[in-house]
């Protein structure tokens, strides 16, 4: 195989990478618009069960970059 068939190769090796990416990521952004549905779908039927949830994920996000923070100053 001399250079210029090579090149050709990795041109459509590129192009194929290239349509697959784009295909993957069409199907993540259609299974993120699900997700986000069932989310607030969830959210209108339980408000208050979302609010704890929230404030808890919101908790241990916060206790993290607490402990991360202190970690480094030590």
């Amino acid at each position: 195989m001399n250079k210029k068939e090579a090149e050709k190769k990795v041109a459509a090796m590129k192009k194929n990478v290239k349509v697959f990416a784009q295909k993957e990521l069409a199907k993540a952004k259609a299974e993120m618009a699900k997700a986000a549905k069932k989310v607030e779908a969830f959210v209108k039927k339980n408000p208050e069960k979302a609010a704890i949830i929230s404030a808890g994920i919101g908790a241990a996000i916060g206790a993290a970059v607490v402990a991360l923070v202190s970690k480094k100053k030590k």
